[in-house]
């Protein structure tokens, strides 16, 4: 899965937008990042900006951002109602897919130590990427704002993680960060009071609501010996929320900041509210995303509603998320559009077509046409997808088989297997035919000099051994698909069983197939250890899958027997 992280930073100027677009057009001239949103405010003299794109790519963005605000914000000048102490306020990085918070936080790092070095910026760094227990909370590092940071940074005590210690009066300070994914997230109620919403918000939300003796509403707040008030936590984790009422629709809303997914999802967030909800006689009628949300989140609502019906979860994609959208009314006050809600949707949308949204009929005449790619190695992918989907099919019909509602997890957990195998065989069918182009772009480099014949040499090697990498995990993830093709043709529906046959086939014709590009790809390796590696793993490959085959038949035909 491709890495991506957010990046949300805050720059210190909110009323000149002719400002903010040359900030931000130095974030959309960086290739592999995609500007999501752009936020200004006028009374705060703010705007927060959102991007998104893999981590090398959004920390040189990162930079160049930083370097356009420290050359155009003044805040020697600069007035505004929210905290500040710097330019660039803070710049927090946020793991969006496929990479977790310990990975990102050597990111915030590198981030910092160039906006230091190279943007002569002083840096601390906060939340998850503090360098030192007193400096995580962002309040902490920034106390007494941009008017106490000379004095401060005489303090060594706050010597900054990276950068000089001198006051820069034009730039100030900057914060840099690593921290959870935020979403906003708001629950409609069938009421119009505000005060009934805000009673739900203060049973939901970490914080809770003030404790008081009796009447929880006018009873007499109940304080510590040091005569500030208690609080009675509310029930969910990283949430803070309020209540409010909505002109534009004319409902309240539970209004919410779901500071970690990981520890609140989306899905919990509203089964709460319509528990507490219905505890004071009030039905949620749907909710809404403001902004963006990782794919993850709407995954993993899915797999909770289906759970809840007792059905199995390794559907497709698509289906998953339509099911969050049906069971948690995300299309009540308008259409939830994946494409440009789900953020790894957005970025794709940017994204040249792949040979996997291709039709059958148009990935088939691509394939027969002139072009040497597609070639063997796409095909052998996609057919040991459809193998693996094939398994996975049996497994999705036999968790809803009549009679079998006790054995539906099990079908579900095969099922969630398959689909993992299919999807990563998609994802091969395009690459092995970029790396196809990535030897023939090697073979192109020039070659008059020994400098360049020696980087040639090099890449030529390093592309051969991409374009032989790449079948070879063709055929692991078809042989692994096997295990799963095997457990359907032993327990899966009766009626299927021709279809556990087919997958076996298929995922043997895509070990053999692949198999052959890895030999073809073998010959132009100069390293001949590796070459050898590569070629004996290629052959237990095909010896295993041969045999998983023969026994899957066997079974298969002794089923179909008359």
């Amino acid at each position: 899965m491709t890495q991506l992280i957010e990046c949300v930073p805050n720059f210190s100027e909110g009323n000149d937008m002719s400002l903010i677009a040359q900030i931000t057009a130095e974030i959309e001239g960086v290739d592999g990042v995609k500007l999501l949103d752009v936020d200004p405010g006028k009374a705060t003299n703010r705007t927060v900006v959102t991007f998104v794109g893999t981590p090398n790519e959004v920390v040189e963005a990162a930079v160049r951002a930083v370097r356009k605000a420290s050359e155009l914000i003044d805040m020697s000048k600069h007035h505004g109602e929210h905290p500040r102490f710097g330019a660039t306020d803070v710049c927090p990085l946020v793991p969006v897919s496929g990479i977790s918070m310990e990975e990102t936080i050597p990111y915030a790092h590198e981030l910092a130590r160039r906006i230091g070095e190279e943007v002569g910026i002083s840096v601390y760094c906060y939340e998850n990427a503090a360098r030192t227990p007193e400096r995580a909370n962002l309040a902490t590092v920034r106390a007494g704002e941009y008017e106490a940071l000379e004095q401060r940074l005489s303090d060594p005590q706050w010597k900054p993680d990276f950068g000089p210690d001198a006051f820069n009066p034009r730039s100030g300070a900057t914060a840099v960060g690593a921290r959870d994914f935020l979403v906003a997230y708001n629950v409609n109620l069938n009421t119009t009071s505000t005060r009934r919403a805000n009673a739900i918000a203060f049973d939901v939300r970490e914080k809770g609501r003030i404790k008081r003796q009796g009447d929880p509403l006018t009873g007499k707040i109940v304080r510590d010996s040091e005569g500030n008030p208690e609080w009675t936590p509310g029930a969910l984790k990283c949430v803070k929320g309020i209540g409010w009422f909505i002109e534009e629709y004319g409902v309240a809303q539970i209004s919410m900041n779901l500071t970690n997914i990981s520890v609140t999802p989306v899905h919990i967030a509203f089964d709460e509210c319509d528990r507490r909800a219905r505890e004071r006689g009030i039905r949620v009628t749907g909710s809404e995303v403001v902004g963006l949300l990782p794919l993850s989140a709407m995954l993993d609502a899915g797999r909770y509603f289906l759970r809840k019906q007792k059905r199995s979860t390794g559907v497709a994609d698509s289906e998953l998320i339509k099911i969050a959208v049906k069971s948690m009314g995300m299309d009540d006050l308008g259409p939830f559009e994946p494409s440009e809600k789900i953020i790894e949707y957005v970025l794709e949308s940017q994204e040249q077509e792949k040979l996997i949204d291709l039709s059958t009929r148009a990935l088939t005449e691509l394939t027969a046409s002139e072009s040497v790619a597609p070639g063997g190695g796409s095909i052998a992918a996609a057919v040991g997808a459809l193998g693996a989907a094939l398994g996975t099919m049996v497994a999705n019909l036999s968790s809803h088989r009549r009679g079998w509602d006790d054995r539906w997890e099990e079908f579900s957990e095969w099922a969630e297997k398959g689909k993992v195998f299919q999807q990563e065989l998609l994802e091969l069918v395009d690459k092995d035919t970029d790396a196809f182009n990535s030897v023939m772009a090697a073979f192109r480099l020039p070659d008059s000099t020994p400098e360049e014949k020696r980087a040639k040499e090099e890449a030529c090697e390093q592309a051969t051994r991409g374009a032989i990498e790449t079948p070879l995990r063709v055929m692991e993830a078809s042989l692994a698909s096997m295990e799963l093709i095997s457990a359907m043709a032993d327990f899966g529906q009766e009626s299927s069983i021709s279809d556990s046959g087919v997958g076996a086939l298929c995922a043997r014709t895509a070990v053999l197939g692949a198999g052959l590009n890895v030999r073809i790809n073998c010959a132009d390796l100069k390293d001949s250890a590796m070459r050898q590696q590569f070629l004996d793993k290629a052959l237990q490959l095909e010896q295993e899958a041969a045999a998983f085959e023969c026994d899957i038949l066997e079974r298969v035909n002794g089923k179909l027997q008359p």
